[in-house]
C-alpha cells in the first residue's frame, strides 16, 4: 500500500470514517452473538441438567477464545497484508461464521443428532454447530480489530487525540452495541415475552440477510483507498517476537487489564440477562430492555467521552474503574440490576484509555503489540464462563459480582502502577 509523501500532510479523515464504521460491525456482531445466550438456552440446552448456565455462556467463551488463539496472527496479517485487506479477512470470517449459524439452526429443524455427556445432560449436535459458528465469527471480529485499533490511534485527525478517536469509534461500537439485544429480541425473535415460545428457526432470515451485508461491506472496503500510515510498521519491526513484545511490562499488564475490561464488560451485558431471569424471575422482554440500557449507558459515556481531550488516559481509567467497583458493591448489597446499567457509564471509556496507555510511544511496534493486547480478550470468554459456573455452584448470580469487581481492582492498579512501568523507555 502507498505512503503518504513525506512533502504533503496526509489526510486520514476518509480512512477514520472507514475505520468508524467498522466499528459498528464489531460492536454489533458481538453483541449478538451475547444476546443469543438466553435463546439458544431455551432452543438446545433443555436437557443440559444442572449446568445449563455454564454451557449457555460457552457461546461467549467460543467467540472470545478466537483472540487468544488468531490474536497474534491476525497482527501478523496486518504487517503482510496491510490494514484494508486485514479487515476484508475478518468480513469473509464473519460471513462464514453467520453462516454456521444458519446450518445449526436447519439441522435443528430437519434432525434429532444429540450427544449424551452423563444422565442428566444431553446436547444436540446443532448446538455445537452454534458454538462452531460463534468462534468463526469471534476470528473475523480478531482481525477486524487487529487492524481498527491501532489504526485510530495511529491516523492523526487535526484536533483530536488518540484517545478522543478510540472513543469517537466506540460511539459507533456502543451504537449498534445497544440495538443487537432488540434487534435479537424483537426483530428475530418477535417479541416474545416467554423463551418456551422460542423457535430456532427464526434466525434464518435475519442472519442470511446479515450475511449480505457483511458480504457487500467486504466488496466495497476492498475497493477503498486505506492508505498506509508511515511509522506504524517496517519489515525490521515485523520480525519481532512475541517474546520481545510481552516483555514490555506496560503491554504485558495491559493485556491482563484488556483481560479484566471485556470479561467485566461481558459479565455484565450479557449475564444481566441471565441474572434477571433466574434470580429475579423477570421476562425476557424486561431483562433484554435492561442489556439494552447498559449499553445506552456505554453509548452515552462514549459519546461525552469523545469530547474529554483535556482529561488523561491516567485518570478517566483510575476513576471509572473505582466507580465502577462500588457501584458494583451497591447492587451486590441492594440486589437490584439497576446499579449494574449504570457501569455502562464507567465502562465506556476503559478500553480507549487501556489501549492508549498500552501503546504509548511503541512506535512501529504498535502493531505487533496491539495483537498481544487482543489476546486479552480471552477475558471475554472466561470471566462471564466462570461467573455463570460460580452461578451454578451457588444457585444464583447474586453475589457472582463480586468476580466482577476484581476484575474493576485490577484496572484500577494499572491505572495507578501498572501502566507506569518503564515508561520512558518507551
Amino acid at each position: 500500500m502507498p505512503t503518504p509523501s513525506t512533502g504533503t500532510k496526509p489526510n486520514y479523515l476518509g480512512p477514520f470514517i472507514t475505520m468508524v464504521i467498522m466499528m459498528t460491525v464489531i460492536g454489533f456482531i458481538t453483541s449478538i452473538n451475547q444476546q443469543f445466550q438466553a435463546p439458544i438456552q431455551s432452543a438446545y440446552l433443555h436437557s443440559a441438567g444442572e449446568w445449563t448456565n455454564s454451557f449457555t455462556t460457552l457461546l461467549i467463551f467460543a467467540f472470545f477464545l478466537s483472540y487468544l488463539v488468531l490474536g497474534p496472527t491476525s497482527s501478523r496479517f496486518v504487517e503482510r497484508h496491510g490494514y484494508k485487506m486485514t479487515i476484508v479477512r475478518g468480513l469473509l470470517l464473519l460471513a462464514g461464521g453467520i453462516l454456521l449459524f444458519v446450518l445449526s439452526a436447519l439441522l435443528f429443524m430437519h434432525t434429532s443428532l444429540w450427544i449424551t455427556l452423563s444422565e442428566t445432560v444431553q446436547l444436540p449436535v446443532s448446538y455445537l454447530i452454534f458454538l462452531l459458528g460463534s468462534f468463526v465469527c469471534g476470528a473475523g471480529i480478531t482481525f477486524m480489530q487487529s487492524s481498527v485499533n491501532p489504526y485510530l490511534i495511529a491516523c492523526a485527525v487535526p484536533g483530536t487525540s488518540a484517545v478522543q478517536r478510540q472513543n469517537i469509534g466506540g460511539v459507533g461500537n456502543s451504537t449498534m452495541t445497544m440495538l443487537a439485544p432488540l434487534f435479537v429480541s424483537m426483530v428475530i425473535f418477535g417479541g416474545v415475552d416467554d423463551l418456551t415460545d422460542v423457535q430456532i428457526q427464526e434466525v434464518i432470515v435475519p442472519m442470511i440477510i446479515l450475511m449480505g451485508v457483511v458480504l457487500i461491506l467486504s466488496y466495497v472496503v476492498k475497493r477503498l483507498h486505506v492508505p498506509h500510515i508511515e511509522g506504524t510498521t517496517s519489515s525490521e519491526d515485523a520480525q519481532v517476537s512475541f517474546k520481545t513484545v510481552w516483555s514490555i511490562r506496560r503491554v504485558r499488564l495491559g493485556c491482563i487489564a484488556l483481560f479484566c475490561y471485556v470479561g467485566v464488560e461481558v459479565c455484565i451485558g450479557a449475564n444481566i440477562i441471565l441474572y434477571g431471569q433466574n434470580d429475579l424471575a423477570l421476562s425476557y422482554n424486561t431483562v433484554a430492555l435492561y442489556a439494552t440500557l447498559y449499553w445506552a449507558t456505554m453509548l452515552l459515556g462514549r459519546f461525552v467521552g469523545s469530547f474529554l481531550s483535556g482529561v488523561s488516559d491516567r485518570t478517566l481509567l483510575w476513576t471509572t474503574t473505582l466507580l465502577s467497583a462500588i457501584l458494583i458493591l451497591i447492587a451486590v448489597v441492594t440486589n437490584e440490576p439497576y446499579w449494574l446499567i449504570a457501569v455502562g457509564l464507567c465502562h465506556s471509556v476503559m478500553w480507549g484509555a487501556i489501549y492508549s496507555l498500552a501503546l504509548k510511544e511503541l512506535g512501529s511496534l504498535a502493531t505487533r503489540a496491539s495483537g498481544v493486547l487482543l489476546m486479552g480478550l480471552i477475558g471475554g470468554a472466561l470471566l462471564p464462563f466462570l461467573q455463570s459456573l460460580l452461578a451454578d455452584l451457588l444457585g444464583g448470580y447474586h453475589y457472582t459480582w463480586l468476580l466482577v469487581v476484581a476484575g474493576e481492582l485490577y484496572m484500577l492498579y494499572y491505572a495507578l502502577v501498572g501502566s507506569r512501568f518503564e515508561e520512558s523507555k518507551a
